[in-house]
């Protein structure tokens, strides 16, 4: 620039303070950032959770606003968490295995009306009528009829096809799209139709169909795959009020229902594709197609099943929703006049949830490492009072408030074990010497017991996860301590039969097991 050129700006400088005065002015009144204080909101509540790790994204409109990291991976070390680490996302896997099946629809590979055995002939419950009338939109929303039965997989060592034999035995808990009741193994199987009517593995297909086009680089199906891989979390749990770390636990039989692995910078990604109708990111100034057509995307976050209050989260008595839905892979729900969509994942030492509000593009995730780490919800709705306008009511401390909830369940939870240990018939002895109750039971649906002597005591094992020392408690009823303990602990019911001998084992909420005559066992017959 000439000397000219520099005295002719300086002189409109110069000549024009009016201007930036009141530009300044604008400046400083303009409203801060939404997230202002989230950082340090949030590096608060993980330490007064006693959390050892914690991720947390935000996203609105098209943009990742927010991703960051605290405390450490494992405790006892300095290793940090950030934007990057990897956790299990459990549940929120769901919603992946619903849009996957929302995609085949749109190639009329699969309808979600059909009856499962269109695609999975040998596909059988115990009712012939349900096995015939189960559809695939059935399979999504949690209306099977079946109770609990996640000790199919939570333990054993089977695969999804040994786990889908075993359904026959499963006696319903209620008739079929009568009653919601939270079920992994139906998730599963709808994630086999997506193997049967695609041609491909459920794995393959997510990470061709989402992981991939997302740039969710991290992103895996299998704690298999994280062997090598830097930068993963540690599970953790609270057992005697010790945060402790574990093992990962795998997940590879029902991987459609909670085995994705992820941080919150690729579940950024996966929330802002949903926020944005199902549309991949393009370069700038392209067009940005649906993957999902618009009917399939509707469907996914359109009520299926109303779900009674007292079987969605504890949070309601503070959130104090209108409706309580599931749709598709989603929990939906009504909070400050906006509708929301969220899931929440857990398996044992990890946590997540992910929530949106579709109609501002608005999404947050939260991952954390240890088990239930119910800090989540408290961060969900603390970002959701950012962007939603403000109302009469005081902004809420969420992360104190829902500390406070769960702190109030936990102490109810120890007055009812305790009511329950009063209510033990004391001075009683068990019918026969402890060696008399060793031996096989067996079961149709979940397989054998053994019941073994060990150091003097007996010792119960029903999978590998399942290993616990029986303690007698009153009559034949023995108390078993599971050596993993944060599995707590389980009343086991012998019964004898008319010729003294033991009969069956109760296991309580878990089944009966008849007793096997096995040669050397020491049972008396």
């Amino acid at each position: 620039m000439t000397a000219a050129g520099r005295r002719f700006v300086l002189a409109v400088a110069l000549a024009l303070p009016t201007l930036a005065a009141p530009a300044r002015a604008a400046a400083q009144r303009r409203p801060a950032s939404p997230l202002a204080g989230l950082d340090a909101y949030v590096a608060k509540a993980v330490r007064d959770w006693g959390i050892p790790g914690l991720a947390i994204a935000v996203v609105k409109d098209d943009s990742i606003v927010f991703a960051k990291g605290y405390g450490v991976r494992t405790l006892g070390t300095t290793d940090p968490v950030d934007a990057n680490t990897l956790f299990a996302v459990g549940s929120t896997t769901k919603a992946f295995t619903a849009a996957s099946l929302g995609l085949l629809v749109d190639e009329g590979k699969v309808r979600l009306d059909d009856p499962v055995v269109r695609y999975l002939p040998s596909f059988q419950l115990a009712d012939p009528w349900v096995t015939r009338e189960l559809t695939v939109r059935d399979l999504l929303t949690h209306r099977s009829g079946l109770g609990g039965v996640d000790l199919l997989w939570y333990g054993p060592t089977w695969d999804f096809a040994e786990i889908m034999k075993r359904l026959r035995y499963v006696k319903p808990a209620s008739s079929l799209r009568s009653r919601y009741a939270y079920q992994n193994v139906m998730y599963a199987t709808a994630g086999q139709v997506v193997a049967t009517a695609s041609g491909m593995p459920w794995s393959e297909f997510v990470r061709q169909h989402w992981f991939a086009p997302l740039g969710m680089t991290r992103t895996n199906t299998s704690t298999s795959a994280l062997a090598g891989v830097p930068n993963v979390a540690t599970p953790h749990v609270r057992i005697d009020d010790t945060v402790r770390a574990i093992a990962w636990r795998p997940l590879d039989a029902i991987a459609p229902a909670g085995a994705i692995n992820s941080s919150v910078a690729d579940m950024a990604r996966w929330i802002r594709f949903l926020l944005d109708s199902a549309r991949m990111p393009v370069p700038a100034g392209a067009s940005s197609p649906r993957v999902l057509s618009a009917r399939s995307f509707a469907e996914l976050f359109t009520p299926q099943f109303v779900i009674p209050a007292g079987a969605f989260y504890p949070t309601t008595s503070l959130t104090h929703p209108n409706f309580i839905t599931y749709g598709l892979g989603w929990f939906l729900h009504d909070y400050r006049g906006a509708r929301v969509a969220m899931h929440t994942g857990s398996i044992d030492g990890m946590s997540a949830i992910v929530g949106l509000i579709p109609a501002r593009r608005l999404g947050v995730v939260v991952l954390a490492n240890l088990d239930h780490a119910e800090l989540r919800h408290a961060l969900m709705y603390r970002v959701f009072d950012l962007y939603l306008p403000p109302d009469a009511t005081p902004p809420r401390d969420w992360s104190t408030e829902m500390r406070g909830l769960y702190a109030g369940l936990q102490a109810q939870a120890k007055q009812q074990a305790e009511a329950e240990d009063r209510r033990r018939v004391t001075g009683t002895h068990p019918s026969l010497a402890p060696e008399q109750y060793a031996g096989a039971y067996l079961d149709s649906l979940y397989g054998t017991v053994n019941v073994r002597m060990e150091a003097g005591g007996l010792v119960l094992t029903l999978n590998p996860a399942y290993v616990g020392d029986l303690g007698h408690w009153n009559y034949d009823t023995f108390r078993i301590t599971w050596r993993d303990h944060q599995l707590g602990t389980t009343q086991a019911v012998f019964t004898l039969g008319g010729d003294g001998a033991v009969r069956a084992v109760a296991l309580d909420g878990i089944g009966e097991f008849i007793h096997q005559a096995v040669e050397g066992a020491g049972v008396r017959h």
